[in-house]
């Protein structure tokens, strides 16, 4: 039976495991979509930032007391302009794949935001099947700039 906790202090994710070992899992698990350890930390650490709650949230899919799935849910505050949630990040363990977990995960997520959410995901990504069938579409591409 899968479990999904919403988190959002450090302490609470103590309770489950390490920052550093929730890191390593996404790191792990995102596989060739991952970004480094140092961003996926930073995304956590903002979600942690904020005592009122108000940044984040994490969402835990555990079987057992291990890990098997996780989100990371950034709040914008901005909600009048762009959407108010960034849905950083979700990693499914890689043997638990096609369980419905990370359909899970994302529907707890839904309950749980104030406003719209927003995630990026790569053209190549086989996760964007889920993401339309849990209501989510293609709104606008994104274009960026970066600073060499």
């Amino acid at each position: 039976m899968t479990i999904i906790t919403k988190i959002k202090t450090a302490t609470e994710l103590e309770q489950f495991a390490s920052l550093e070992a929730t890191v390593d899992f996404l790191h792990q698990h995102l596989g060739k979509f991952r970004d480094e350890k140092t961003a996926i930390a930073k995304a956590i650490e903002y979600i942690f930032s904020d005592p009122t709650g108000n940044k984040g949230f994490l969402m835990l899919a555990t079987q057992e007391s291990q890990i098997v799935g996780c989100l990371v849910m950034n709040g914008t505050g901005m909600d009048e302009y762009i959407p108010a949630n960034i849905l950083v990040y979700i990693a499914v363990h890689e043997d638990m794949r096609g369980k419905g977990i990370g359909k899970q995960i994302i529907e707890a997520s839904q309950k749980e935001v104030n406003g719209s959410i927003a995630l990026h995901v790569e053209y190549d990504n086989p996760a964007q099947n889920l993401y339309k069938r849990l209501g989510f579409s293609s709104k606008y591409a994104e274009m960026r700039w970066a600073r060499n």
